[in-house]
C-alpha cells in the first residue's frame, strides 16, 4: 500500500484510513452523547462503568490520489550500448508500473504523467484493478527523446494535475535550471512528494580515461576533455557532492528521497527503499 504521511480526504472508499469520522468498523474515539445521536453506537459497556453516556467514533475508509511523474528527457535513454537492464529509462518505466499496480490493486485514483518537452501525455485519473493492462500499456509506449525543463515540467503539473495527494517524480535529475521551484510548486498546491533518482552505474563510477570527446545527448553538443587519475577524482567528488545537495535540498523540504542505482533490482528499490521513508506500507 502507498502511504501519505499526511492524511487527505478522498472521494471514494478505498482501504486507508480518513481524517474525517464515519461509519466503518474501525473505532476512533470517544465523545459526549448529545441530543439526536444514533443510540446505536452508544457505548452500553462504558455507560454501566461510568454511568455516563459515550458515543463511540468510527474511522471512515478513503482513496489516495497517487501521482506517478517520469521524466522523458534524452538523457534517461542512458546508457544506450550494453546492458540493457541498467538503462535508466527502462528501469523507471518499471518503477513506475510498479507504483501504478500497488495504487490500483488498493483503489487509489491513481495518475500517470510523462515530463517532457511540448504538451506531456498522461494516463488516468483511473481506479481500480481493471486498468492494469491499459495502464501497462500506456508505461511501455512512452519514450525518452525529449529535452526537459523539470522546473517548468513540475510547475505545470502542480497546476493542472488534479487533486493533490501522494507525488512520485522519478527523473535522473539532470537538469540544468535546477528542480527545486518545481518541488516548492507541487508542495505549495499540497501535494506530498517523493522523489526516486535513478541513475546508472558508469555515471557514478565512470570508466573512462584518456583524451575524450564527449557528446551530449539531449543537445548533442560536443566537449573535449583529458581524464586522468586527477580529473576522475575530482568527477568523483564533485558528483558524490551534487547527490548529497539534493538529498539536503529534499529533506529541507519534507520531501520522501531515494536515489539508487540501475544494477540494483527494481522491485528492491519499492519494497526496501520507499519502505524505508514511509511512503510504502
Amino acid at each position: 500500500m502507498l502511504v501519505a504521511t499526511r492524511v487527505r480526504a478522498g472521494a471514494m472508499k478505498g482501504e486507508r484510513r480518513s481524517s474525517k469520522r464515519g461509519t466503518s468498523i474501525e473505532f476512533a474515539d470517544y465523545r459526549d452523547y448529545a441530543r439526536g445521536d444514533d443510540l446505536r453506537r452508544l457505548d452500553w459497556n462504558i455507560m454501566a462503568r461510568l454511568e455516563r453516556p459515550f458515543i463511540k467514533l468510527l474511522e471512515d475508509e478513503e482513496d489516495l490520489a497517487v501521482h506517478v511523474l517520469i521524466d522523458t528527457s534524452a538523457s534517461m535513454s542512458w546508457p544506450q550500448d550494453g546492458e540493457r537492464d541498467w538503462q535508466k529509462f527502462l528501469y523507471a518505466q518499471r518503477l513506475m508500473a510498479g507504483l501504478a499496480t500497488i495504487s490500483l490493486a488498493t483503489n487509489d485514483r491513481l495518475t500517470l504523467s510523462s515530463l517532457g518537452e511540448g504538451r506531456p501525455t498522461q494516463f488516468g485519473p483511473v481506479r481500480g484493478r481493471g486498468h492494469s493492462l491499459t495502464m501497462l500499456n500506456f508505461v511501455g509506449g512512452l519514450k525518452a527523446q525529449s529535452v526537459t525543463d523539470l522546473n517548468a515540467a513540475l510547475k505545470g503539473y502542480a497546476v493542472r494535475g488534479g487533486r493533490p495527494g501522494l507525488c512520485f517524480i522519478i527523473s535522473d535529475l539532470f537538469a540544468p535550471n535546477g528542480f527545486q521551484d518545481g518541488l516548492n510548486a507541487l508542495l505549495g498546491k499540497g501535494y506530498e512528494v517523493g522523489v526516486i533518482q535513478v541513475l546508472s552505474p558508469d555515471e557514478v563510477t565512470p570508466p573512462l580515461a584518456g583524451d575524450l570527446r564527449l557528446v551530449d545527448v539531449e543537445t548533442g553538443q560536443p566537449q573535449e576533455v583529458s581524464i586522468d587519475g586527477g580529473m576522475r577524482d575530482l568527477y568523483l567528488r564533485r558528483f558524490s557532492e551534487w547527490r548529497e545537495g539534493i538529498r539536503a535540498e529534499c529533506v529541507k523540504r519534507g520531501v520522501h528521497h531515494v536515489s539508487v542505482e540501475t544494477s540494483l533490482p527494481w522491485e528492491k528499490i519499492i519494497l526496501e527503499n520507499l519502505r524505508r521513508t514511509g511512503a510504502v506500507k
